[in-house]
């Protein structure tokens, strides 16, 4: 996906996955010339050739998400930022290091384990000679989804950066409580290596969710009353009000549900659904929770 949003002005020298579905995707779009099926662990810089100018990884985010586990980046999963920062310093002492670095995942990566995991990603980058910044944009800016998600990106020191693509105070657009106090509690040396990252103003987005589901699907096979009554009984009384409130309208009214899973104070792990459905049925917009779904 990363590939895809960059553009057809962007030429990419190498791309990895370990999920043999996800390469056969690739495949079919691009071809398997430059794609490797391997864990990230398996790999040394043997394999990426020459000098890129973007590194782009988005390793699993399970283990940093609310609704994880909660290991960090010591767990299995979320881990793998390691390997694939192994091969960055190993770059950087070949002098082979990208000029750009964009590392993404979950809004969660901010807060896991009180913020330490994220002060200890920005040391890495720190000391291998980045400086760096972070974002959290929201799906819904462009497609009528929301979906919050964090994007670290790392300039090499030795780069100039355009001064327009800057700012000394943060973007209200891109920046999160989340993420001012994920800053805020770094230690002053890495604030000092920090960038308040600079993007354009969205497009005004046109289209929602109803716009783009069928006024009579075929081929669909709808929920029964026993399983739509389940579903319901799963939901808290908020998202059964906004279930109300959509019904209250008299037409066609198209939302989401999705699951939720967060620690109790019983120790456990709840699962529920809830339930997204557009301003006009509610009287207002609901906002994109800073965390993962």
């Amino acid at each position: 996906m990363a590939r895809m949003g960059l553009g057809p002005e962007w030429s990419c020298l190498f791309a990895n996955d370990n999920d043999p579905k996800k390469a056969a995707s690739y495949a079919r779009n691009w071809g398997d010339s430059e794609f490797r099926l391997a864990d990230v662990a398996e790999l040394t810089t043997a394999h990426l050739p020459r000098v890129a100018d973007l590194a782009w990884a988005s390793f699993p985010c399970q283990d940093l998400s609310l609704a994880g586990s909660g290991a960090g980046l010591s767990g299995e999963r979320s881990g793998t930022f390691w390997p694939f920062w192994n091969l960055m310093k190993s770059l950087r002492a070949e002098n082979r290091a990208p000029s750009i670095i964009v590392l993404e995942n979950v809004s969660g990566a901010l807060t896991s384990h009180g913020g330490e995991d994220f002060t200890t990603i920005g040391a890495a980058i720190a000391e291998t000679g980045y400086r760096f910044g972070a974002l959290v944009i929201d799906a819904v800016h462009f497609v009528p989804q929301s979906r919050p998600r964090l994007f670290i990106i790392a300039a090499r020191d030795d780069r100039a950066i355009p001064e327009e693509l800057t700012s000394t105070v943060p973007d209200e657009r891109w920046r999160t409580r989340a993420l001012i106090e994920a800053y805020r509690r770094l230690p002053r040396w890495m604030q000092d290596n920090w960038l308040w990252w600079r993007l354009p103003s969205p497009p005004r987005r046109l289209k929602v969710l109803a716009d783009l589901v069928e006024e009579n699907p075929r081929g669909v096979h709808w929920h029964s009353l026993e399983e739509t009554r389940k579903l319901l009984d799963m939901m808290s009384p908020v998202n059964l009000a906004k279930v109300e409130a959509a019904k209250r309208i008299g037409r066609r009214m198209v939302g989401t549900i999705y699951k939720r899973t967060r620690p109790d104070a019983k120790g456990g792990n709840p699962l529920r659904w809830r339930c997204r459905m557009p301003p006009h049925a509610l009287g207002r917009l609901e906002p994109a929770d800073d965390h993962d779904r």
